[in-house]
C-alpha cells in the first residue's frame, strides 16, 4: 500500500499536467507563446522543451526554499528564482544553438513572465514536496508542448507544404535530411491565413474543441460502463 500510494499520486501529477489540466487548451495559459511561435513544429517544440525545463526547475526550487521564504514577499522570490533559471536556459541556447536563440528571440526572456510558469509555483510547488513539484513542472511543460507540436505541425504543413523545416537550427546541417516536403518546393507554396495570427486561433480554437469533445466521448463511455455495470433492483430483476 505504501509504494501503491506515491505511484497513485505521481499518475495523477502526469494526467493532470498532459491532458486533465493542460495549459495550452483547458487552463489556456501562455496564449502569447502558443500563438506566437507554432508557426514549425521546431519552433514550438524548442519554446516548449525551454519552458518545460524552467517549469519543473523552478517548481523543485520552490518546493526545496519554501520552508525559508517570507509569505509576505513570496512572489518576489518565485519571480527571481524563475528569472534566474530563465537567465541560465537564455544564455545556454545562445552559446549552442545560435540560430534557434535568433529565431525565437524575445519569447526566450519571456518565460519569466509566462503563467504557467508563476502559476504552478504559486498553486502546486509551494504547497507540496520537491520530486511532486518537479513532475508538475515538467508535466505542465511537457503538455504545452505537445500542444505547441500538433499546432505547429499543423500551421506548417497548411502554410508552408512542409513538416520539421528549421531542423537544421537545432541538429545543424544534418537537419536537412528531416524536412519533409509535403508540397514541393520548386512550387513556392504557401497559405499566408495558416502562418499569420488569425490561423493560429483558428487552430487553437479547433484543439480546444477536439479536447472538449474527446472527453465528453470518455465520460459518456464511463457512464454507459458504470451503467452495465449496476445490479438491478430485484424487483426488475423478477420481472
Amino acid at each position: 500500500m505504501s509504494d501503491a500510494k506515491p505511484t497513485s499520486r505521481w499518475r495523477e501529477i502526469a494526467h493532470n499536467g498532459l491532458w486533465k489540466q493542460n495549459a495550452g487548451v483547458v487552463q489556456l495559459l501562455g496564449l502569447c507563446p502558443v500563438l506566437a511561435v507554432s508557426t514549425s513544429v521546431i519552433n514550438g517544440v524548442s519554446l516548449g522543451l525551454a519552458t518545460t525545463l524552467v517549469t519543473a526547475l523552478s517548481g523543485a526550487s520552490v518546493a526545496l526554499l519554501r520552508q525559508f521564504i517570507p509569505n509576505e514577499i513570496r512572489n518576489p522570490v518565485f519571480i527571481m528564482i524563475i528569472a534566474a533559471l530563465v537567465t541560465c536556459v537564455d544564455q545556454a541556447m545562445n552559446a549552442w544553438m545560435h540560430g534557434l536563440y535568433a529565431v525565437l528571440g524575445i519569447f526566450i526572456p519571456l518565460i519569466t513572465t509566462n503563467c504557467i510558469v508563476m502559476a504552478r509555483a504559486e498553486a502546486f510547488a509551494s504547497r507540496n514536496t520537491v520530486p511532486e513539484a518537479a513532475l508538475d513542472g515538467a508535466m505542465m511543460g511537457l503538455g504545452l508542448t505537445g500542444v505547441l507540436a500538433v499546432l505547429g505541425a499543423l500551421r506548417e504543413m497548411i502554410g508552408r507544404g512542409t513538416l520539421f523545416s528549421g531542423a537544421e537550427l537545432v541538429f545543424g546541417d544534418a537537419g536537412h535530411a528531416l524536412v519533409l516536403h509535403l508540397v514541393p518546393a520548386q512550387m513556392n507554396y504557401q497559405y499566408l491565413l495558416a502562418l499569420l495570427p488569425p490561423g493560429a486561433f483558428i487552430g487553437l480554437g479547433l484543439m480546444v474543441a477536439g479536447k472538449q469533445w474527446l472527453d465528453a466521448r470518455a465520460r459518456a463511455r464511463a457512464a454507459l460502463q458504470q451503467a452495465a455495470a449496476t445490479p438491478l433492483p430485484e424487483a426488475e430483476a423478477a420481472q
